[in-house]
């Protein structure tokens, strides 16, 4: 009986850790690339689908659709932090790429409307 119990919890925690993005890229200096044309401009382009991705890149990339449906309920918290300081970033300073990846992203504007209630009480207008 013991053991079906380790056994049961270790399903679970296998089952659970399987349900959270990666936290392997979660040391990336935000602040770094958002100070960076250079930078920031690569990862932009990635996202876009007009340059080549870093392996960070490239999986931010592969998991933004799902985030987005699921309003990030993989991500860690320093993840949702730093979307939320990304998002903020760009609304106030790239506004033009923030409408290109909006249009990629989201073209139905179903998540914009979706989290436009959240985005005014953090006093974010999307």
């Amino acid at each position: 009986m013991k053991l079906f119990v380790v056994a049961a919890f270790a399903l679970f925690a296998v089952v659970a850790a399987q349900e959270k993005y990666t936290t392997k890229y979660d040391g990336v200096d935000l602040d770094e690339i958002l100070k960076s044309d250079r930078l920031f401009n690569n990862y932009f382009k990635c996202l876009m689908d007009q340059g080549r991705c870093t392996p960070d890149g490239n999986e931010l990339k592969r998991i933004l659709p799902d985030a987005l449906k699921t309003d990030c309920v993989k991500c860690s918290e320093k993840q949702k932090n730093g979307t939320q300081k990304v998002i903020n970033y760009l609304i106030d300073n790239r506004a033009s790429q923030w409408k290109s990846l909006q249009a990629k992203y989201d073209p139905e504007n179903v998540y914009v409307e979706k989290y436009r209630g959240d985005a005014k009480k953090a006093g974010i207008k999307l």
